[in-house]
């Protein structure tokens, strides 16, 4: 069995390194396209014409939300609540009133926060957090409740595993508490084995919305 997880572990951290290598393609594309859409506009602002050029990075668009997510959490044998019901992916300006916290999904900001195994010291906010979670991140957050051991374990594991992050959550309602796009867990502390559980499952599981997006060149504190 040890070969067996070695060979699982193997394969997942070479997925990862394909998708990294993937996104910072991607990020150069991004780069050559908007130097030649601004080339368009200043051209067309010569001769007289105005273009708007409206960017956006995922889905659909910079649209209003009521922040409405229609749903609720159903608990599996593993004890990992998954959310059944639409989670919409409009990105948005304003605040987004999230029917659970940390929030599971649903309308975000245009820009994430960078999950490429960030620990951050003060709370996010949950509209650029739920971008990383779209991007196949898992999220770390816990209370003033847990144990500072268990959180200097848990820091230490989000670190070195890209497309995670971890913050403070004293919203929440158990000490720590683990995320992904559609689904949450709590768990006891950082020697829980369904923390492994749950990072092997939903790092770029087959949950993300987005494989292989970027889990950098968004926001950091």
């Amino acid at each position: 069995m040890g070969s067996a997880k070695k060979s699982s572990n193997t394969a997942r951290q070479a997925r990862i390194a394909e998708m990294r290598r993937a996104e910072e393609a991607r990020e150069r594309r991004n780069r050559i396209l908007t130097i030649a859409v601004s080339t368009v506009v200043v051209a067309g602002l010569v001769v007289g014409g105005v273009f708007l050029v409206r960017g956006q990075s995922d889905d659909s668009g910079d649209t209003a939300s009521d922040g409405k997510t229609a749903g609720k959490f159903v608990t599996g044998a593993d004890g990992v609540k998954t959310w059944k019901g639409d989670l919409a992916r409009n990105h948005v300006t304003k605040k987004v009133s999230y029917p659970v916290d940390p929030p599971v999904g649903g309308d975000h900001n245009q820009v994430w926060m960078n999950c490429n195994g960030d620990v951050y010291t003060k709370p996010l906010n949950n509209e650029n957090a739920v971008h990383s979670l779209e991007h196949g991140a898992v999220w770390v957050t816990y209370t003033d409740a847990a144990d500072k051991a268990d959180v200097e374990k848990l820091a230490a594991k989000v670190k070195k595993t890209p497309y995670s992050l971890m913050s403070p959550d004293d919203k929440q309602q158990d000490p720590i508490m683990l995320t992904a796009w559609g689904h949450q867990r709590t768990v006891t502390g950082a020697d829980d084995p369904d923390v492994d559980k749950f990072f092997e499952k939903f790092v770029q599981g087959e949950q993300t919305p987005e494989p292989g997006a970027a889990c950098t060149g968004g926001l950091s504190q």
